[in-house]
């Protein structure tokens, strides 16, 4: 391996700069407590207003009593949720095939969109570069609409494909600015160094620039994944029938009243996404220890 240029090259870049004794001693004078900080105190209310509606969903999905009032401790809503919800679980069937594969179209077109923004110099880059961030400022409810008669338009009937290209649609530009902000603290020369050890350009991109961006790369895929999988105004004008999503499902019932049986699937979520960042953080310990 220590012969490998291109693992040489991407150890240049991933290479963190030794921090100065001075600002080892201001990080330790920083973090030395005081009888008061408003800055911690301003952290602890964010972190309070985050999370304790997460700690009542869990508490109340083991409630006997389907109101708010809590009985007792019981697992009568998980049961009803793995042995008689098929609907329930067809809807997050829908909502993570669709999040999973619009999050991986809308990952590699943002890479490489990503890269050819810096890679290359062209006729209308600033307008090209301006255009693509304007999913991230319209409102959802445009987006939404114009989605939908686009589609109306071209006589795509509505369905689970058209909640799968709007949501590639949208995610897309989020990609690319978690992707481009990665590539900013490329090294280029690197690049230059590979085309005279003879790389070509499909060599020197799957080679030294994938994994060098790999983070952001990644950042992007989960952060796309998270965004599809809890949008509802997009999704609401772009679904047709066979298509109910997972939010979608939950607000057609909300006319007859939230069954806690969503509290014990949001609580099923929670552990699930603990995990899943859990293992992606040892993935990305183990990649970073093999360099």
């Amino acid at each position: 391996m220590a012969g490998n240029p291109y693992r040489n090259m991407i150890d240049r870049v991933n290479k963190k700069k030794p921090t100065s004794e001075p600002a080892r001693h201001a990080r330790r004078a920083f973090m030395r407590p005081t009888r008061f900080s408003l800055s911690i105190t301003i952290l602890i209310f964010t972190l309070c207003f985050l999370f304790l509606p997460l700690f009542f969903i869990i508490f109340f999905s083991f409630n006997e009593n389907k109101a708010a009032d809590f009985t007792r401790l019981s697992l009568v809503w998980y049961k009803e949720l793995f042995f008689n919800s098929g609907d329930l679980w067809a809807a997050l069937g829908n909502s993570l095939l669709i999040a999973f594969s619009s999050a991986a179209v809308a990952t590699v077109l943002g890479t490489l969109a990503a890269v050819g923004m810096n890679w290359y110099k062209f006729r209308g880059k600033a307008y090209i570069q301006t255009i693509s961030f304007l999913p991230m400022v319209l409102p959802e409810v445009i987006i939404g609409v114009s989605m939908l008669i686009f589609f109306a338009g071209i006589k795509i009937p509505l369905g689970l494909f058209t909640i799968f290209a709007a949501h590639t649609t949208f995610c897309l530009p989020f990609v690319y600015l978690m992707v481009l902000a990665r590539i900013d603290e490329f090294d280029f020369t690197i690049i230059e160094a590979a085309h005279d050890l003879g790389a070509t350009e499909r060599e020197t991109m799957l080679k030294v620039i994938v994994p060098g961006i790999m983070p952001g790369i990644l950042s992007g895929f989960m952060m796309a994944v998270t965004m599809s999988l809890e949008d509802f105004v997009i999704t609401f004008f772009v679904s047709g029938p066979g298509s109910t999503t997972l939010p979608l499902y939950v607000y057609s019932m909300i006319r007859f009243g939230v069954s806690p049986v969503i509290n014990a699937l949001s609580f099923v979520l929670i552990i699930a996404t603990i995990l899943i960042a859990v293992s992606l953080r040892k993935f990305l310990k183990t990649i970073a220890a093999a360099k």
